[in-house]
């Protein structure tokens, strides 16, 4: 008997009321482990707040004034009405639960033809792929009828979790990472082989529907799939040269650390698509390095990283904001790659010819890359254990314009998704963070146009929720307040006077002077003096930095004022 939709939105309401998570991940392994089939690859997804995997084309792009003018639409409901509703919890979701329930919904027969008398968890899935799949003229309306459709046959607690998956606003504590220890549980499949299968799938429903379904046996053996995206290995920050060499026990791989956006490359034969480090396909923004790794890399098939650069006079690099014109715009792409000319600087090789290389030691996958590049450019890489040496290398990365050195353990495997100090990152100040633009309040005086005051947000590693650690309205320029303004509107799911509400999607490089302790922000922390120095589009909310992390650097800012 097909699965009631009713029963996920439920399921999402036990889980934003607990906190225990290994009751999380007992509640929805036992969940889980009853669906049928076919209903199981798409419940896990909606259980997390997914549609699509993370490296899927199709979107829904339907915003929260959209959603608005639908929920006034078919609850008659004024202006005043949703404000309050709003205004409870400052949850969208929750907001359209309190007005279906007060107003009640006019059905309209002649629309809910489609479904049954209930919603299962197919119907609700379907429609949201029909919305994701529309493009072309009219696609807004059209989009518009199918979740309005949806929406007259939802009860409100369905409404509340159809508009929160649609938004990405679960706010239940339930992240991919619980979802991996909870199909771990269900299967009775150890959890690093079903976090392997998921890091080469990219598909966290596919790896639930083959572990419940499949078993042991065959999801241990899942082959990573060209084309599909591996989540990128990340590094820790280091403070010296001399910390890395240290932690790496005594000699490590120096690279230059340039100021560009880390690009995926996957070729087979004459067909090659480039990925973004938030696994988006950027192909038909990059098509000058689409020829060059069709003209060069010497390979059938392969999937090589690197670090794409916009390249000025004498071939110096410019600012990462110059780079960005290249993938926001592609409709005249080629005097836009006359105008913004990049270069590729390749640093790991990640599949060759059949084989899988992310078990290999750094410096063996280093090797593969260098029989293969051709004439493509290899990132500056030197191997030493001489602190001095390194430092040297540190100041060349710098003078030649690039940010600092990336620090490799030679003896690393890749691990995809991760961040650890395997993999560490050198600047010249360690008093920078990537946190998530979770709020912003309209300016004021010669401001007013703009949302302009940010609210900073760090990520619970436990949860995947945000949590505030200061404000800031200093950093960008009025070109950037306007862009951020327009991006912020479109992310906008609520607001509260002069406070626009957002979806955590915005990564911004901050430097601060200090740390202090914080009774107002529930992280318990706030920066001084924060301060915006970088608009990182690259970067993906999951790759902002921590709770964890400020406590780490709250405490080695006093080890340094002591060691003064």
């Amino acid at each position: 008997m097909p699965t009631k939709f009713i029963r996920i939105a439920d399921l999402c309401e036990r889980l934003s009321k607990i906190t225990e998570k290994n009751a999380k991940i007992t509640l929805v392994s036992n969940f889980i482990k009853e669906l049928e089939p076919d209903e199981i690859d798409v419940s896990v997804r909606l259980i997390i707040g997914k549609v699509f995997p993370d490296w899927s084309d199709y979107t829904l792009d339907l915003s929260w004034i959209t959603v608005i003018k639908i929920i006034k639409k078919i609850t008659k409901a004024k202006n005043q009405e949703i404000l309050e509703a709003f205004s409870k919890t400052g949850d969208p979701g929750e907001m359209a639960r309190i007005l279906i329930e007060k107003k009640g919904i006019v059905k309209q027969a002649t629309l809910l033809s489609d479904y049954s008398n209930e919603l299962s968890v197919i119907d609700v899935y379907r429609a949201l792929e029909r919305i994701a799949k529309i493009k072309g003229e009219g696609s807004r309306e059209r989009k518009i009828k199918i979740l309005e459709n949806l929406l007259r046959l939802a009860k409100p607690i369905e409404a509340k979790y159809i508009i929160k998956v649609i938004l990405g606003e679960m706010r239940h504590g339930f992240n991919e990472g619980l979802m991996e220890e909870a199909i771990a549980k269900a299967s009775r499949i150890p959890v690093n082989v079903i976090r392997r299968a998921n890091m080469l799938l990219g598909d966290i429903g596919e790896v639930a529907r083959i572990a419940l379904i499949n078993g042991y046996e065959y999801i241990k053996n899942v082959k990573m799939k060209l084309f599909h995206p591996i989540k990128p290995m990340l590094a820790q920050q280091a403070e010296s040269v001399t910390e890395a060499l240290k932690e790496h026990g005594g000699k490590s791989a120096f690279e230059f650390k340039l100021d560009g956006a880390r690009v995926q490359v996957h070729k087979q034969g004459d067909k090659v698509m480039i990925f973004s480090r938030r696994l988006t396909n950027v192909t038909e923004s990059l098509p000058d390095i689409v020829e060059l790794i069709k003209r060069e890399l010497k390979a059938e098939e392969a999937i090589v990283e690197g670090e794409v650069i916009a390249v000025g006079e004498n071939n110096k690099p410019l600012p990462f904001q110059f780079l960005m014109r290249r993938f926001k715009r592609v409709k005249d792409i080629n005097r836009i790659i006359r105008e913004i000319p990049v270069e590729l600087y390749l640093f790991d090789c990640l599949y060759l010819n059949g084989n899988l290389l992310i078990d290999l030691p750094y410096i063996d996958r280093w090797k593969n890359l260098t029989e293969i590049h051709g004439k493509i450019k290899l990132v500056p890489r030197l191997i030493t254990s001489n602190p001095d040496e390194a430092q040297e290398f540190f100041k060349l990365a710098r003078k030649q314009g690039h940010e600092g050195l990336m620090a490799k353990k030679l003896d690393s495997e890749y691990t995809p998704g991760t961040r650890g100090k395997k993999w560490l990152k050198i600047k010249e100040t360690l008093s920078a963070l990537d946190l998530v633009i979770i709020a912003a309040d309209w300016g004021y005086g010669r401001r007013k146009d703009w949302l302009s005051d940010y609210y900073l947000a760090a990520r619970d590693k436990e949860t995947g929720e945000f949590y505030i650690v200061g404000k800031t309205f200093k950093g960008l320029t009025d070109e950037e307040f306007k862009e951020m303004t327009k991006r912020l509107l479109e992310l906008k799911i609520g607001e509260r006077g002069r406070t626009i509400f957002v979806k955590p999607e915005i990564v911004v490089e901050v430097v601060f002077d200090e740390i202090q302790k914080s009774p107002k922000y529930k992280s318990g922390f706030a920066l001084r003096f924060a301060r915006i120095t970088k608009i990182r589009y690259d970067k993906s909310p999951d790759e902002a930095d921590t709770i964890d992390r400020i406590k780490e650097l709250y405490i080695k800012q006093f080890e340094t004022k002591a060691r003064k």
